[in-house]
């Protein structure tokens, strides 16, 4: 299953870090950075603006894996049902609700204290909202948030739950003592930390999570046999066997009204809502076609070479993640040692190359919509202008926002512009474009880019590692530069090495007259370029000469 989390009901709104000191060697390869450096996880998604965009994310995930449910969590809070009424049409397979109560120490305690609002207000409103628009069936129902008895199971099944989460009470279980210093890197039981030595004290076993959990389920069978039913399943959405206490006389709770929580759809006769597909599909794509082809089927099968010319509309959306998926689930990230090429000629939708594999090539000979190499881990998305074209690819965009999103590899070559949040997120993908619009960069924690041409704003907000080259030909660009990163003229030769090796690149891959005419005329065009260096890239080759000349002198003394 493969969830997309919006957002975390202990706190909703807040995203999430993880302090450098906790990012240890293990750590930063898993998630491709650097040792040391804090990894920011901010409370937007950058690729999901509109419900809209949430559909594609889904289908994105369907596509690269058409056997796993998409599970989309979901805070608790009012006008919840709205949302979860469209995650249901955006084909989502899973809702999750997520409760106030929840947060472990690596929550901040005022949110859990003060934010957010209870799972029985969300998972109600879902429930309703869906049952009277005829989408209950399309999703399972699942809670969380605090959970910790099966009382509490049983009152989210009544409420229509199908499905319930324990997060702080498993590590309970297991041995945290909730002493919320994970951000730290001090557990004193060593349940939340990177330290051998803490680690070392942690005495938990599989064993003492699963007796737990069976008398949770010991709990919920005996209130069952109380109410007179043999299976959770049959008390579902039954919100008519709950009833408001009338033995409690106090002030503050009097003029309370629970018709909210008491007063659902009658589910006592029509059950069929319970009944789910396995997992919703995506209908007839494109990828499904190329996978129909022998001759590319027995590349993937024997390790060989392919190359096949496909034209491209753009309702043809994420284009080569289902390939990369079957590539994937049979050789892991990195296993294909044959090739796949593929040539397209057209207007591509959403997505294309999304999750691209080392060994696939996509080329493109027109133009591509929003979040081009989204999730891309190796290989080379080419695209280029139809060879018709009588506009200037330089000063036109090719390819839409949001590309190059989460990569953790491979590269891009777009001859022409693109839109805004390009690299958001990269963690080690490359890339050279001709434009770019607002907030360039944002977030990277690696790799390289190489815009050619004007930038918009914001360059760099969140940039924790990686580097990134821009020529500034109106010496405009130190002000579109976010002032919590620096930026230099190129001043070491291997970053000049760098940047004129992936404008190389991109020249051949492209044919751009303007990698070509800056090429020509590189001592010209070198001192117009500026270098985007957060701290944690101050001390490399690339960026600081007097390192190269230290590595060098090392070397050299070695032989």
């Amino acid at each position: 299953q493969l969830e997309i989390k919006i957002a975390q009901g202990a706190k909703p709104g807040e995203g999430g870090q993880l302090p450098g000191k906790k990012v240890s060697p293990y750590i930063a390869k898993l998630r491709r950075s650097k040792p040391g450096v804090t990894l920011i996880s901010p409370p937007p998604h950058h690729d999901i603006y509109s419900i809209e965009d949430l559909a594609q994310l889904i289908f994105d995930l369907h596509q690269i894996n058409p056997q796993a449910k998409v599970s989309v969590k979901l805070v608790a809070e009012i006008g919840i049902g709205t949302v979860a009424a469209g995650v249901a049409k955006a084909n989502a397979d899973v809702i999750q609700i997520s409760g106030h109560d929840g947060g472990t120490g690596a929550s901040p305690l005022s949110s859990i204290k003060h934010a957010g609002t209870p799972w029985e207000l969300g998972v109600t409103e879902v429930h309703r909202l869906l049952m009277e628009n005829q989408l209950r069936d399309r999703v399972l129902l699942r809670v969380d948030g605090g959970l910790k008895t099966g009382w509490d199971v049983l009152m989210a099944a009544l409420m229509g739950g199908e499905e319930y989460g324990f997060g702080s009470v498993s590590m309970i279980a297991e041995g945290c003592i909730m002493a919320r210093i994970c951000h730290t890197n001090q557990c004193p039981v060593g349940v939340a930390t990177q330290q051998e030595r803490l680690r070392q004290r942690f005495t938990g076993i599989p064993g003492h999570v699963v007796n737990f959990f069976y008398f949770v389920a010991e709990e919920v069978r005996s209130l069952l046999a109380k109410l007179g039913y043999r299976s959770l399943k049959d008390i579902i959405g039954r919100a008519d066997l709950l009833k408001v206490r009338e033995d409690l006389e106090l002030t503050k709770t009097s003029m309370l009204n629970l018709d909210c929580l008491t007063q659902l759809p009658d589910t006592r006769t029509d059950r069929s809502w319970l009944n789910h597909k396995d997992v919703h599909s995506n209908g007839p794509v494109l990828d499904d076609q190329l996978l129909g082809d022998a001759d590319l089927t027995n590349a993937i099968q024997n390790h060989g070479s392919v190359t096949k010319d496909v034209d491209i509309v753009n309702t043809d959306r994420t284009v080569g993640a289902r390939i990369a998926g079957v590539i994937a689930k049979q050789y892991g990230n990195s296993g294909f040692d044959g090739n796949i090429t593929l040539n397209f000629k057209g207007a591509a939708g959403q997505s294309f190359g999304a999750f691209n594999l080392p060994s696939m090539t996509l080329i493109l000979n027109g133009e591509a919509n929003d979040y081009v190499g989204k999730g891309m881990h190796g290989g080379e998305i080419i695209i280029k202008p139809p060879t018709d074209a009588t506009y200037d690819p330089a000063n036109n965009v090719i390819v839409g926002n949001t590309c190059l999103y989460g990569a953790t590899g491979g590269t891009l070559f777009a001859h022409g512009g693109a839109g805004e949040r390009f690299g958001v997120r990269n963690s080690k993908g490359y890339a050279v474009i001709e434009a770019a619009g607002d907030h360039c960069c944002e977030y990277m924690t690696g790799g390289v880019i190489v815009v050619l041409g004007k930038v918009g704003r914001n360059v760099g907000a969140g940039m924790t590692g990686g580097l990134a080259y821009f020529l500034d030909q109106e010496e405009s660009f130190p002000a579109k530069v976010n002032q919590d990163v620096k930026i230099q003229r190129v001043i070491s030769a291997a970053g000049e090495q760098q940047l004129k090796g992936l404008i190389q690149d991109h020249a051949t891959r492209t044919g751009s007259p303007k990698a070509n005419m800056i090429l020509d005329n590189w001592s010209e065009y070198l001192p117009k370029f500026w270098q985007v260096v957060p701290p944690s890239e101050a001390d490399t080759p690339q960026a600081n000469p007097d390192v190269a000349e230290e590595r060098e002198l090392v070397s050299s003394t070695v032989a």
